[in-house]
């Protein structure tokens, strides 16, 4: 009995790891829900841009709502437009999630009503609810290239702090733990973290932030700001405070938004990826899975247009979560700012 209850568990692995590889079929109808943490900020909107491109080009002949909560009620409004879409049947609710493990139950509850959650920028942590993550980037990467751009500006040494979005941002934590597991190499045993406060992705509260961190912390070299919002908020502040030739400003922007930031030397150095493509990416991957093309099983292949095929796999930086990698990050400097802002 015991040998038989063990060949039809392996047989169980062998199915959910077949991978699925055929090709998304266009003219499907699909209803899907582009969910980003709130409204009103450059990057979302990049992403809604790559969506619609994507719906566009598969003549999908269903819906595509671009909807999202204030800053200010970004936790509870999430909560209550994935609530909403499932009862509206939608297929999937591509979610950049901004609410931590405090929207799981919801998703749960979309998922058992056949409405499929798909996460993309920001995950739900524990992975309960959601199908799987589009990664924009490895997350430990982010962690490595946000320690070498705070030594390179720093010269190797001194004291930091870091300016983040909200408590609850699930990409920002991830990011600043795999930052903080960084620093304990040996090359980076002299740069010191002396802070990390939140401005919650809202630019008048960033920037506050960003000065108080400047009268708390008087040594303080770099202000690292793993937000789009943030670090041009701090960049702003330091300009304004004409403290840019004392302090530096780093972490993920928008070039567009950064380029001026940059060329006067306030932020030498940040990073970022293509939030256009990361829309375009989250797209193919639920309409495949909204119309059957793909399960969503470790090994099932998406065959994403113009950006080429990616394979769901096991996320290592969560248990018994699934995500797809997009890459790569690209380091902004003088060098190259200019031309990405155009």
């Amino acid at each position: 009995m015991l040998k038989i209850r063990a060949i039809v568990a392996f047989a169980a692995v062998l199915i959910s790891s077949v991978s699925v590889t055929a090709d998304v079929q266009k003219g499907g109808t699909a209803n899907l829900v582009l969910l980003p943490k709130f409204l009103g900020i450059l990057p979302f909107d990049q992403a809604r841009r790559g969506a619609e491109e994507a719906h566009k080009e598969l003549q999908n002949k269903g819906s595509l709502d671009y909807i999202g909560p204030t800053p200010e009620n970004s936790v509870a409004g999430q909560i209550e437009m994935l609530t909403t879409a499932t009862t509206q049947k939608k297929n999937v609710v591509m979610l950049s999630n901004n609410a931590g493990d405090q929207i799981a139950a919801a998703a749960e509850a979309a998922q058992a009503a056949g409405t499929k959650v798909v996460t993309w920028d920001s995950p739900i942590p524990s992975g309960k609810g959601e199908t799987v993550f589009v990664a924009q980037v490895d997350f430990g990467s982010i962690g490595v290239v946000m320690a070498d751009m705070a030594h390179s500006i720093m010269g190797g040494s001194g004291d930091f702090a870091i300016l983040s979005a909200t408590p609850d941002a699930a990409n920002q934590n991830a990011w600043i733990a795999a930052m903080k597991e960084t620093l304990k190499g040996d090359k980076y045993k002299n740069l010191k973290l002396v802070d990390t406060v939140y401005g919650d992705d809202q630019a008048e509260k960033s920037y506050n932030a960003a000065l108080a961190l400047v009268d708390k912390h008087k040594n303080m070299k770099l202000i690292m700001a793993p937000t789009s919002v943030g670090i041009v908020a701090a960049s702003k502040a330091l300009q304004d405070e004409k403290l840019c030739d004392k302090i530096k400003v780093s972490g993920l922007g928008v070039p567009a938004e950064m380029v001026s930031y940059t060329m006067n030397g306030c932020a030498p150095e940040f990073a970022l990826w293509s939030f256009v493509d990361l829309g375009y990416l989250t797209y193919y991957t639920s309409y495949a899975l909204a119309t059957s093309a793909i399960k969503g099983n470790i090994g099932d292949e998406v065959n994403a247009g113009r950006m080429g095929k990616f394979k769901i796999e096991a996320d290592p930086g969560r248990k018994n979560t699934k995500r797809i990698l997009m890459g790569p990050f690209t380091v902004y400097n003088k060098k190259n700012v200019e031309a990405a802002a155009k």
